[in-house]
């Protein structure tokens, strides 16, 4: 089935940019979408796939380990000479969505029965996680899945691995992903915690101009009448997109993050009262891949800027939906508590499309 293309939906910038700096530097930690339905949440998402790089993986290897660098711990291995052990498998960057019923063997992975049973073997059976390696984990209403799932999930894209311990089988593997997360606040809220360990929030709301709604119409219907003619229309817009990512990703060991802007990223963090570190990393993380997508070869006061916008407003209730930069809603402002709560709507990300 041929997905909506990624750069024919229409508006969504601050969306779009999230996704993007993830697919550049997965360590930034992920994106949670908050937005009503209708509001191009899981086209988007899904689009995205479409136009990450392809990626070589180690022949019959179950955990997508990369060739040129196999992971010495994997369960598939030892891969030694992998390189000169015959042509990778090259295929299309995964899109594995998590079904908000799945269990955490599905997930985690579990104890192979059929081996179990028929060989008496006590063997691994990969599960989602193991799947979703080098490519894009999605979580549709995230905000209804089970908190230990939630959590399961979090640590290892924090980790960049997967660790299971169950019916017999000590097992290890990496699980880099480009974790994405959409939910309806209207269907339930985050707990504080596992909200602020995504890394960046974006809030969509639709277009209110008449003439923007009309286009994201224009557009769906044209790509229903016809949809390998519609996304034949844009596969140069998005080649160019996975062009770009694939060289940010190159860059982005390059990319300077001089003192000045590491000193601003904490003054921000600090001056918005955010719990934690977590806030700085995240930040400054984004900002490198910001520069990275945009060419630079150090970090910017506006890459900085840019980043914050993603990765503070949803770390403190008083920010949420807000633009961090914004000074006359500063939280250390004299304003009374309940009058700095009303504040707190903040600029949203006006753009439009569809689920």
């Amino acid at each position: 089935m041929l997905r909506f293309p990624f750069s024919a939906v229409l508006g969504q910038d601050d969306l779009r940019l999230a996704l993007i700096l993830n697919a550049v530097h997965p360590a930034v930690g992920g994106v949670l979408v908050r937005g009503e339905k209708g509001t191009a949440k899981s086209t988007m998402v899904r689009a995205l796939a479409a136009v990450l790089p392809a990626v070589d993986a180690v022949p019959g290897c179950r955990f997508s380990c990369d060739p040129a660098s196999p992971d010495p711990g994997c369960p598939d291995g030892p891969h030694d000479g992998a390189e000169d052990a015959g042509s990778p498998a090259t295929r299309p960057a995964r899109l594995v969505e998590l079904p908000i019923g799945a269990s955490e063997d599905r997930l985690t992975g579990a104890l192979d029965l059929e081996r179990a049973l028929g060989r008496g073997e006590a063997a691994f059976q990969p599960g989602l996680l193991a799947a979703a390696h080098r490519g894009l984990l999605y979580v549709d209403e995230v905000n209804l899945l089970p908190d230990h799932l939630v959590d399961v999930l979090l640590d290892a894209a924090a980790m960049g691995e997967a660790h299971v311990e169950r019916d017999g089988v000590s097992v290890r593997h990496a699980a880099r992903f480009l974790l994405v997360g959409t939910m309806n606040p209207e269907e339930g809220e985050l707990r504080p915690q596992l909200l602020d360990r995504f890394g960046l929030t974006v809030d969509v709301v639709a277009s209110r101009e008449p003439r923007e709604r009309a286009e994201v119409v224009r557009r769906r219907l044209a790509y229903e009448a016809d949809p390998a003619g519609f996304c034949a229309r844009w596969a140069e817009a998005d080649a160019e997109v996975g062009r770009r990512i694939a060289a940010a990703r190159e860059a982005l060991p390059k990319v300077a993050l001089p003192d000045a802007e590491l000193e601003r990223i904490a003054r921000i963090c600090a001056a918005f009262e955010v719990d934690g570190m977590r806030a700085d990393l995240v930040t400054a993380r984004a900002a490198v891949a910001l520069a990275a997508w945009r060419g630079l070869s150090a970090v910017t006061a506006e890459e900085v800027r840019d980043a914050a916008r993603l990765a503070l407003p949803h770390r403190n209730p008083v920010l949420r939906g807000r633009n961090p930069h914004d000074r006359r809603r500063h939280p250390g402002s004299r304003r009374r508590p309940a009058a700095r709560q009303r504040a707190a709507s903040g600029a949203r990300d006006g753009g439009a499309g569809y689920d």
